[in-house]
């Protein structure tokens, strides 16, 4: 089931788009999820940003004042060798970092050669996770939720350092290496609508 991030702003244009392509749309609020469906038989399920869960009515205009992001929260994003975190106010972002440490790439070395640079690379991710941790604890200071994003391995070991575990609200997909704008988008996808379509 394929899965994309919808600015809160433009689900009435994306839904609009649906009803053309599938026909006559029914809406119900279904787990939490603002459900379509459609008369071919086809379906979307929508789910709110931030954790949050949808509790009705099953209006558009409903579902987008619920999906209004908070008064600040933050982002954080980890993979092997880089790493980006924001405070964010709304819609706008007040801090923010993103960094990189080299890590290096597998060998295909066999052996004592092999177990050494294995080591070597687990040290420099280490050293990258400490980095990230570092610039995360200053910017996420008393931060209420975060988001994040990238290597679980990564996460778990920022999140731990942090002790924020307990204010992770979600998680997005498929983050790439957190380049600057990789970080932009993941910024405006953590606030987003996340749509998955069924087509009959």
């Amino acid at each position: 089931m394929p899965q994309l991030y919808v600015v809160p702003a433009r689900m009435g244009r994306w839904t609009d788009n649906f009803v053309t392509r599938h026909g006559a749309t029914a809406t119900n609020v279904v787990d939490g999820r603002l459900v379509g469906f459609a008369q071919d038989g086809s379906y979307f399920e929508a789910t709110l940003p931030f954790g949050r869960r949808f509790a009705g009515p099953a209006r558009n205009e409903d579902f987008v004042a619920a999906a209004a992001p908070p008064d600040d929260w933050g982002l954080l994003l980890v993979r092997k060798g880089g790493f980006a975190v924001a405070r964010v106010a709304g819609e706008r972002i007040t801090r923010s970092k993103v960094g990189h440490r080299h890590v290096q790439g597998r060998s295909k070395a066999g052996g004592w050669s092999q177990q050494r640079f294995a080591r070597r690379r687990d040290n420099q991710a280490t050293k990258a996770y400490d980095a990230a941790a570092s610039y995360a604890a200053d910017i996420l200071e008393g931060c209420p939720i975060v988001v994040t994003g990238g290597d679980e391995l990564g996460l778990d070991h920022v999140i731990d350092a942090l002790g924020v575990r307990e204010r992770v609200v979600g998680s997005l997909a498929h983050v790439p290496e957190p380049r600057r704008g990789v970080f932009e988008n993941a910024v405006i996808d953590a606030r987003s609508v996340k749509m998955s379509v069924t087509n009959a």
